[in-house]
């Protein structure tokens, strides 16, 4: 018997939801497609149904990630952003947090496709912060600037941070209170 249309695309979105995780935790390459299948609760030999290739599933992780996060709530200004962004809880919330920081490493060896929608959706979020920046009064011009260079800052400090949290928690706590009092207090636009 044969699986229903909204039962496979049911599937396929299981699939996909698995895969989002366990890329985000481990590593698109750190992750076999029997690993993932079983994730999702299927077998490996399902794979094929719904995707061509592992290249065409993180495609499909990588836009649905990057959709979700698109239509994720606004902090409202800067400072409120880069609280939330570069907090323990953020920190520690690997899976299901900021994918442009969560695939950052990933996505030079990742496809045409899903190196573009990552693309997309890192345009779209620096459209964000510059709309919360130019809101704050700085130039059209100066808001890009300073939305590319806050962004590229809280993504710096919270990789580092994830990546010494289990070696030296206060030093991973320093380096997000550092980077959220800098953003704060030194943005271009901001400053006098």
């Amino acid at each position: 018997m044969g699986v229903s249309r909204q039962q496979a695309a049911e599937n396929r979105s299981a699939i996909v939801a698995a895969a989002e995780r366990l890329f985000r935790a481990r590593g698109v390459d750190a992750v076999g497609l029997a690993e993932l299948m079983k994730e999702a609760g299927f077998t490996q030999g399902g794979f094929y149904n719904h995707f061509k290739s592992k290249d065409a599933l993180v495609a499909a992780v990588m836009e649905k990630a990057m959709e979700d996060y698109a239509d994720s709530p606004n902090a409202g200004s800067l400072a409120k952003q880069a609280a939330r962004y570069l907090s323990t809880r953020h920190r520690g919330n690997i899976e299901a947090g900021c994918p442009l920081s969560g695939f950052a490493g990933d996505v030079p060896r990742m496809s045409d496709a899903a190196r573009a929608s990552y693309t997309r959706g890192l345009a779209a979020y620096l459209r964000r912060l510059e709309a919360m920046i130019s809101a704050e009064g700085a130039t059209a011009k100066q808001s890009r600037h300073d939305a590319i260079a806050a962004f590229s800052q809280m993504v710096g400090a919270l990789v580092l941070s994830r990546a010494v949290v289990s070696a030296d928690p206060a030093f991973a706590d320093e380096i997000l209170e550092v980077g959220r009092r800098t953003l704060v207090d030194r943005t271009p636009s901001t400053a006098p």
